[in-house]
């Protein structure tokens, strides 16, 4: 599906607000409230739309801290890479997992409730991930802004 700018606007408009209604997402981007509706819905039909969801703010449960972790495997083979990417989607803590360029293989971004010390993360789940070398781990200081 190829994007116009009214697409493109609607996606901010949701992107801002997912639960925007017709009504209000036409009115930004210039439309009646049923074309708005149904652009919406091609957009979803398409794909283009994956889903919508809650954002649940960080410190809801308790103050937290920001780690990001790289890691480095022992091999690039197939079936390593595809161990590891097995074993991280079934832990919790890690709130995403991108498969990098560069010195190490994955970028883990994880966020740790600070009664739920980084420490027991480290130990408990991410030294014991399959085909694991090298863990380098960074704290974040402040998330400046964050997009959905």
């Amino acid at each position: 599906m190829k994007l116009d700018d009214i697409d493109i606007a609607i996606l901010d408009a949701l992107s801002a607000n997912g639960r925007a209604t017709s009504a209000e997402i036409g009115e930004q981007v210039g439309l009646s409230p049923s074309a708005a509706h149904r652009r919406v819905k091609a957009l979803e039909d398409a794909g283009v739309i994956a889903g919508y969801a809650a954002r649940i703010a960080p410190d809801a449960f308790g103050p937290t801290t920001t780690a990001f972790v790289a890691v480095t495997l022992e091999n690039q083979r197939q079936e390593t890479m595809a161990a590891f990417e097995r074993a991280v989607a079934r832990h919790r803590e890690i709130e995403d997992c991108h498969l990098m360029t560069g010195e190490s293989d994955y970028l883990l971004r994880i966020l740790v409730r600070s009664d739920d010390r980084y420490e027991r993360v480290h130990q408990d789940v991410l030294s014991r991930l399959p085909g694991v070398r090298r863990l380098v781990t960074s704290f974040s200081i402040r998330t400046v802004f964050r997009r959905s």
